[in-house]
This record gives structure tokens, C-alpha cells and sequence, in this order.
């Protein structure tokens, strides 16, 4: 019985991380693609997650530059980015549906 009662937690537990990590990505659209610097510009919304409150439009440096390879001007897309030393970096991106 205690067994059962510890694999509800843990099983419930997981369902609340789950849709937090869903959440996570940013709604934007992909205003130029600069490859040659490793930078894509990115319309978006609101990112809670850097107290963006209003959506706008930013330069951001990519994590890996062959995700640049999977998004031209002009695409809608979800993206997740990271503040390292003081820049914001797309760490995942890809194309909406």
C-alpha cells in the first residue's frame, strides 16, 4: 500500500512538470537569418521567463548554427532560449504548425 501511494506521487508529480516544459516555447516569426554570425532576428511575444512583458523584436545568437539551417525570413516558429553572460541564446527552434 505505501509502495502504491509513492508511485501515485512521483506519477503525479511528473504530469505537473510535463506541461511546464510545453509551455516553455516562445511563439515568434523569423525576420532574418544571419548565418555567416551565427544570429537569427525573431519577432515574438511575451517571454515571462525574462520578464518580457511585451513582445518585440531581437537579435539572438543560436546555440548550435546548423538550426539556422531549418528556418528562412518570413516562417512562424517556436523557439526557447537561455541568458548566457548577458546575451540571449536560442537553444531549440522550430517551425510552427
Amino acid at each position: 500500500m505505501k509502495r502504491t501511494a509513492i508511485v501515485i506521487a512521483v506519477v503525479t508529480g511528473l504530469s505537473f512538470c510535463v506541461p511546464s516544459f510545453a509551455q516553455a516555447l516562445t511563439d515568434g516569426v523569423v525576420r532574418k537569418v544571419d548565418a555567416s554570425a551565427n544570429k537569427v532576428t525573431i519577432k515574438h511575444g511575451p517571454m515571462k521567463k525574462f520578464d518580457m512583458d511585451e513582445g518585440m523584436t531581437m537579435v539572438y545568437v543560436v546555440k548550435d548554427p546548423s538550426m539556422l539551417k531549418s528556418v528562412k525570413a518570413g516562417e512562424k516558429i517556436q523557439f526557447d532560449a537561455e541568458q548566457v553572460n548577458g546575451q540571449y541564446v536560442v537553444t531549440k527552434i522550430k517551425k510552427a504548425k
